[in-house]
């Protein structure tokens, strides 16, 4: 029986591929925000201790056997250059808690987890899967200066752990998105001139989240060890490395 962990479940690309994986028969632990929801465990990563309950809830849902765990929980709010000193500093404190010490959090508790646990037919212990963001290559808005640098730091810290557990059978797979149609790009695309950004994007329109869920479930899944350590784009080539 498989299961994976994937938080930020309660909506956009997180939900598509909660869906998507439990039509492929995965057991999906799902995280959210709110309490109430049966299918996801209650986690606010802006407290520091919820990764770490969150993981210890899932492991015991699993009986502890967490095969792949989708880093997908993201905060994507402006910070203002000009707002007050403590209002910016709280605004780039908490989009990286969630966006990347979550995850990191997330990724040791499972790394040391998966070195206790015998490798399968292929070799592989566990598998992390790191939605990141083109904005981790080309930058983002005057405003979200915090967004990237976490998204950045999500796509570094995901190829240090690659270069440092793949002979362990541990592998890490990030994925970088562009602009995906979720409830959190729909206000920026509106605020920032949707027609005008669209035009920037060479496929003529956003991602949708069932793209990006599906190659979520082909890197928790599908893909082979080897493409350890690889970053998928998926932003209608806005943005091509």
């Amino acid at each position: 029986m498989t299961y994976i962990l994937v938080t930020g479940s309660s909506r956009g690309i997180g939900a598509a591929a909660q869906k998507l994986l439990s039509e492929r028969g995965v057991n999906v632990i799902g995280h959210g925000t709110r309490p109430g929801d049966p299918s996801c465990i209650a986690a606010d990563f802006t407290n520091p201790l919820a990764a770490q309950l969150l993981w210890e809830e899932a492991l015991d849902r699993s009986g502890g056997a967490i095969s792949a765990v989708v880093n997908n929980a993201g905060l994507f709010s402006p910070n203002a250059i000009d707002s007050s000193d403590i209002e910016w500093l709280d605004g780039w404190e908490d989009t990286l808690r969630i966006n990347l010490t979550a995850a990191a959090q997330l990724s040791r508790f499972a790394v040391r987890h998966w070195n206790n646990h015998a490798p399968g037919s292929d070799g592989v212990r566990g598998r992390l899967v790191h939605v990141a963001s083109r904005a981790a290559y080309r930058g983002d808005s005057p405003a979200h200066w915090h967004y990237a640098a976490a998204k950045g730091g999500m796509v570094a810290m995901h190829k240090t752990i690659a270069r440092a557990y793949a002979s362990q059978g541990i592998v890490s797979f990030a994925i970088t998105p562009g602009f995906t149609d979720t409830s959190m790009a729909d206000d920026y695309l509106d605020s920032r001139g949707g027609a005008g950004l669209l035009a920037d994007i060479p496929l003529g329109r956003v991602a949708t989240p069932e793209e990006i869920a599906r190659i979520i479930a082909f890197c928790a899944l599908d893909a082979p060890a080897s493409m350890t350590g690889a970053v998928i784009d998926a932003n209608g080539a806005s943005y091509v490395r």
